[in-house]
């Protein structure tokens, strides 16, 4: 049935004189349940799911998209993409062209080991009820004052078909476990948590997360901050940077910045601007061990894609290569004004949302140094593990991340915890200051937000723990 309208949709765009014509069929058949304190607060489904039509017609493009899939209306929809290009390419100062793309023809779908429904409802709230019973219990000194939970299931499913002949079915489910903790001290104040859990597949990601053991020791270490946490040291020292902050360091500080519609102007009365430029394509930005890569094919990964919204198939994007700026992120539209080829990072939230240019799984590119060879010859220094507050200029180059979990090193030994340690850097100082990269790679899960109107698009960010020569930390 999906490919029937499709195709429909398509004819009727040609019929009309597009120049070029797209048509995705998109469905998100999702459940959640959110709980605070193990009472169940919230819990449902929803399905999302309609075509979405975009057309280039002399030089304009329009979008326009319904969930009413009869063909009147189906056709309606792709009449006022075709009237909404053709008005605005009277007022184009320079008409919109996509580059040249070798699109699919494929199909694809990741396949769960316990599906969705081997767990009934009653066993997925009684997680809730379990979790709270335990992380209440879990503290003796300072105790657990709220902790939330949202769980989340969704499928999502496309069809997409466009003129230039590409044809893509894709069905990837995926789960998201999100919690807040927030331990308090009647002498000591509070302090929270937060974190989320994503990947595509199915309940087996449960079991690897182990989110009963983690949320019980996130809870323990809270209160250890609280309790016993001193003042970092004042002066320029050595610091590890665990690989959450810099999953986070480098989805902000490369993935946005690179992206090639914000770096034309796009996203400046938005979610801002990009201190890259556009001829600064072999530039250098840090030392050789800044390099940072967007790869939409990690197995298993939140972000997991083959083939675009464009039908363009997908790969690993080198953003930063050994300290030098190597490529952007691109859909077909900006790969036309830099002339060069599409690298598939065409995305849309969902079918009443257009394509746009977006990150996919964005990491920084492990080395080959244990832990224990990171602290290695620090004499002085800090362990920041985990973050509990960030925020980032809108050019994405002066920023500043908090610290949650924090330790103090000495004579190559993590001793004592450190409270509210601040690196404050800008975007070149990172990635020139690192003296050591890690060998173990982790992710971590996010909905990236982009656009106007907003979307919010499942992604990875990742790192291994990374060593900064030296900088001189502050206090929050």
């Amino acid at each position: 049935m999906y490919e029937d309208i499709v195709l429909y949709a398509l004819k009727v765009a040609e019929d009309l004189g597009a120049s070029y014509a797209e048509v995705r069929y998109h469905r998100i058949d999702g459940f959640g349940i959110a709980s605070r304190n193990g009472s169940i607060i919230a819990a449902g489904t929803e399905v999302n799911d309609g075509i979405g039509i975009r057309v280039l017609v002399n030089g304009a493009l329009g979008f326009s998209s319904t969930n009413v899939l009869d063909r009147e209306s189906i056709r309606r929809a792709v009449e006022d993409a075709y009237r909404a290009a053709y008005t605005h390419s009277r007022f184009m100062k320079k008409p919109i062209e996509f580059a040249p793309a070798k699109v699919g023809r494929a199909s694809y779908s990741i396949i769960e080991r316990e599906s969705f429904d081997s767990m009934d409802i009653d066993q997925k709230t009684s997680m809730h009820r379990e979790l709270w019973d335990r992380v209440s219990k879990s503290n003796t000194e300072a105790k657990v004052k709220i902790f939330t939970l949202n769980y989340t299931e969704f499928v999502e499913e496309k069809v997409i078909l466009n003129t230039d002949g590409a044809y893509i079915r894709s069905r990837i489910p995926r789960l998201s476990v999100f919690y807040n903790i927030v331990v308090s001290h009647p002498q000591k104040g509070s302090i929270q948590r937060f974190e989320q859990l994503g990947g595509s597949g199915g309940l087996e990601q449960l079991k690897q997360w182990n989110v009963e053991d983690t949320v019980v020791e996130e809870a323990k270490v809270l209160e250890k901050i609280l309790t016993s946490a001193i003042e970092p040291p004042r002066e320029e020292i050595p610091v590890i940077v665990g690989s959450e902050i810099v999953a986070l360091i480098v989805h902000e500080s490369c993935g946005h910045p690179s992206e090639a519609d914000r770096i034309l102007g796009r996203e400046a009365a938005q979610a801002g601007k990009s201190f890259i430029k556009p001829g600064m394509i072999g530039e250098r930005i840090g030392n050789k061990h800044a390099s940072v890569i967007d790869d939409p094919t990690i197995p298993n990964s939140y972000g997991f894609y083959l083939y675009d919204d464009e039908g363009v198939s997908a790969r690993p994007r080198y953003l930063y290569r050994e300290g030098i700026i190597n490529e952007f992120l691109h859909n077909r539209a900006t790969a036309q004004v830099f002339n060069v080829n599409s690298n598939a990072a065409a995305r849309a939230m969902n079918y009443g949302s257009e394509p746009i240019v977006r990150m996919a799984n964005t990491y920084l590119k492990p080395g080959d140094y244990s832990f224990d060879e990171l602290l290695d010859d620090v004499k002085l220094g800090v362990y920041m593990k985990s973050f509990m507050e960030w925020n980032i200029d809108d050019e994405r180059w002066s920023q500043r991340y908090v610290g949650l979990e924090a330790y103090l090193i000495e004579n190559g030994e993590i001793t004592k915890f450190v409270r509210n340690p601040v690196l404050e850097v800008t975007t070149r100082a990172f990635y020139s200051l690192i003296d050591a990269v890690g060998k173990n790679l982790r992710f971590y899960a996010g909905t990236c937000g982009k656009g106007e109107p907003m979307q919010g698009v499942p992604v990875w960010f990742g790192g291994p723990d990374v060593r900064l020569s030296k900088i001189r930390l502050g206090v929050a």
